[in-house]
C-alpha cells in the first residue's frame, strides 16, 4: 500500500476529539487525513490535512467525501451505513466494514452476535417501546434491570436503571435492550488490534470509574488492579470478540468483572476508544497510531506499558455554561508526568467531555495520589 505518499489519504467520518487524536497521529508520519463533519470550528478542525464541511450521516456527503480518499475509517458509530455499503460495493477500502458496523450500531443485533458467537454477557429482552412501558409495571422484566436503546446512545445517554415501579418515569422512549442488573466488582475495557493479514494485539485491561450523575467514564487506572488470570482472560476475550467481528484497526470492548469473579461482555465500540488515551503517554504505541496502523495494514505496534497510568476525563462542572475557562491549569502543568490534553470545544456544559489528563509515575500509589491531586486542581468552568 503506497500511504507514504502526498497522494494517499486517510479519510475520517467525524471530527470531535477522536478525529483530531488521530490527526495528531498520522501527523507524525505525514499522512494526510481528511476529515468530514459539519464545522471546522470542531476539534479535528484545527489539525486535520483537510477538512470537508458535512454530515457523516448524509448518504450523499458520505459518498462524495469517501470517493476522495484512498481509505474511509470512522470516530463515531453513527453513520450513514448506505453510503458505506455504496462505497464497498465501488471498491473503496472502508474500516471498520460497514457489516459489522451495522451490527455494533443496533444494540440488540449486537447482543445476539455475543450470544451467536460464545461471548459471555448478560441474559436480555429485546422491546419496543409499548413493552418497555408495559417492562416498568414489572410485567415484563423482573427489577432490577437496566434499559438501553438499541440505537443512538452515546457518553452515558440512552441507558436508564429501573429499580422498581416508581422508576417508571425513568424509562426511555424507543426500542430498546433490557439486561438484569448485574452485581459489578468493577467495569473494565480492553482495546483489542487487528490488521487485514490477521495480526491481532490487545492493550492491558484498564480500569474505569464513573460519574454516577452523567454515567460518564471519569477516570481510568492501567493496568486495572486485577489478578494475572483475570488479566489474560480479559485480554483473551477482547481479541475472541475483534476476530469474531472479523474488524480491522481497534475494537474497544467493554466489559463487567461480576462479584463472582466472571467477565461479560457489556458492549463494544470499532474505534479509538475514551479508554484508551492514556495509551499516548502510557504505552510504547498509542490507541491513535495503533488504529492507523491497523487500518493500512501495517505490523501492529507494541502494547507494553511504559509506566502506569491514570486518565481524568475534564468533564464541564456542573452549573456552568458558556465559554470555556480551565481553572488550575497552570498548577497542573508544573506537576511532573502530568499531561494534560484540551480538545478545543469553545463552550462547556455541565458533564461536556471538555479534555482529559494522563498522569504517569514509577507506581500506581504514586499516580493515583497525584491523579487525585488533578482531580482537585483542575476544573472546567465558565
Amino acid at each position: 500500500m503506497r500511504f507514504l505518499s502526498s497522494s494517499f489519504k486517510v479519510g475520517v467520518l467525524g471530527g470531535g476529539q477522536l478525529g483530531k487524536m488521530l490527526a495528531q497521529a498520522a501527523s507524525r508520519w505525514d499522512l494526510p487525513l481528511w476529515v468530514l463533519d459539519e464545522s471546522r470550528s470542531f476539534p479535528a478542525g484545527s489539525v486535520c490535512t483537510h477538512f470537508v464541511e458535512g454530515n457523516f450521516r448524509d448518504y450523499d456527503d458520505v459518498l462524495r467525501f469517501g470517493r476522495q480518499v484512498d481509505v474511509l475509517t470512522i470516530e463515531i458509530e453513527s453513520v450513514n451505513l448506505e453510503a458505506l455499503f455504496q462505497l464497498q460495493d465501488e471498491g473503496k477500502i472502508i474500516h471498520p466494514k460497514p457489516e459489522a458496523l451495522a451490527i455494533i450500531q443496533d444494540k440488540g443485533l449486537q447482543k445476539q452476535f455475543f450470544f451467536d458467537h460464545n461471548l459471555p454477557t448478560a441474559p436480555y429482552s429485546l422491546l419496543d417501546e409499548e413493552e418497555a412501558l408495559e417492562a416498568a409495571r414489572g410485567t415484563w422484566v423482573p427489577f432490577p434491570f437496566v434499559q438501553k436503546l438499541r440505537k443512538g446512545g452515546y457518553d452515558g445517554r440512552g441507558v436508564s436503571v429501573i429499580r422498581s415501579r416508581e422508576d417508571r418515569n425513568k424509562i426511555l422512549p424507543g426500542p430498546s435492550i433490557f439486561e438484569p442488573l448485574v452485581s459489578i466488582e468493577k467495569e473494565l475495557a480492553v482495546i483489542a488490534a487487528r490488521n487485514p493479514s490477521g495480526q491481532v494485539l490487545s492493550f492491558p485491561t484498564v480500569e474505569m470509574g464513573f460519574n454516577p450523575e452523567a454515567n460518564l467514564v471519569e477516570w481510568l487506572l492501567c493496568p486495572a488492579q486485577i489478578d494475572p488470570a483475570l488479566e489474560q482472560q480479559a485480554q483473551e476475550l477482547a481479541c475472541r470478540t475483534i476476530e469474531a467481528f472479523q474488524i480491522s484497526g481497534l475494537l474497544a470492548v467493554e466489559m463487567f468483572l461480576t462479584t463472582e469473579g466472571k467477565l461479560l461482555l457489556n458492549e463494544v465500540a470499532p474505534r479509538p476508544h475514551n479508554s484508551g488515551h492514556q495509551t499516548i503517554e502510557g504505552c510504547y504505541t498509542s490507541q491513535f497510531e495503533q488504529h492507523l496502523r491497523g487500518i493500512l495494514d501495517l505490523p501492529l505496534g507494541s502494547t507494553r506499558i511504559k509506566a502506569p497510568s491514570v486518565m481524568v476525563n475534564l468533564l464541564g462542572e456542573p452549573g456552568f455554561e458558556g465559554p470555556v475557562i480551565y481553572e488550575g491549569f497552570e498548577k497542573c502543568i508544573a506537576m511532573e508526568g502530568v499531561f494534560p490534553h484540551i480538545y478545543g470545544k469553545a463552550v462547556t456544559k455541565p458533564f461536556r467531555k471538555m479534555g482529559h489528563v494522563t498522569v504517569i509515575d514509577s507506581d500506581m500509589e504514586a499516580t493515583m495520589e497525584k491523579a487525585r491531586k488533578v482531580q482537585h486542581t483542575l476544573k472546567v468552568i465558565a
